[in-house]
């Protein structure tokens, strides 16, 4: 643009670059602020009662668009209609939604995308556990240790030329660890799963929450 200016028939062409540009600038910068956060423990947390699945949902409806142009499938698996956790609700909003953006990126267009929530009674007389576990099959080979996905700017495809920053993992992995749950995630050939673990909402959560 410097050289040709704005008159120059390449300049839309330009201007589109430099937007596209400019986006992905600013979601580099957002995440790069939510990871240092998040890993530093530098944000409120606030436990309370949260349902699960209604975020799930929640998330799914306000991602429909992307979905139905990905051709992915989704398949919820679930035994009852409520899955209550101790978490902090916003927090746990990005959890889910940093999953499902992940599954959108990268799983295989047109294939089927597994989401399974389940109950897990806690050992030693502890409170029961709810996992949340999400499966897709990747659209490139994995080519990466599971653990260093979830490193900052870790990523599948080493040319690094597809959107996002590649901090959604790390950025996960730290939520869910500041709302003391656990999250991991496994590789098995092209199969992509992630897991978070919260501990279940209970009456005896109630004096938590304060």
């Amino acid at each position: 643009l410097k050289q040709e200016g704005l008159d120059s028939e390449d300049a839309p062409k330009y201007l589109e670059i430099l937007d596209q540009k400019s986006i992905r600038l600013k979601k580099l910068t957002e995440d790069l602020f939510d990871a240092a956060k998040a890993s530093s423990g530098a944000i409120p947390v606030k436990m309370e009662k949260v349902e699960m699945l209604s975020l799930i949902n929640q998330g799914l409806g306000e991602m429909n668009d992307r979905i139905e142009a990905s051709g992915l499938e989704f398949k919820i698996n679930v035994q009852k209609e409520r899955y209550y956790v101790l978490a902090d609700g916003q927090l746990l909003w990005r959890v889910v939604e940093n999953l499902l953006g992940n599954v959108l990126k990268y799983a295989q267009e047109g294939s089927r995308v597994y989401i399974d929530l389940r109950e897990q009674n806690g050992k030693n007389g502890t409170l029961p556990n709810v996992i949340l576990e999400m499966k897709n099959i990747s659209k490139a080979e994995l080519n990466i240790d599971a653990n260093e996905l979830m490193e900052r700017f870790k990523r599948g495809d080493e040319s690094r030329t597809t959107e996002g920053s590649g901090l959604g993992l790390a950025i996960a992995k730290d939520l869910v660890r500041l709302q003391n749950g656990w999250f991991e995630i496994k590789i098995d050939g092209d199969l992509f799963k992630a897991v978070v673990m919260l501990e279940a909402y209970r009456e005896e959560n109630a004096q938590k929450e304060a």
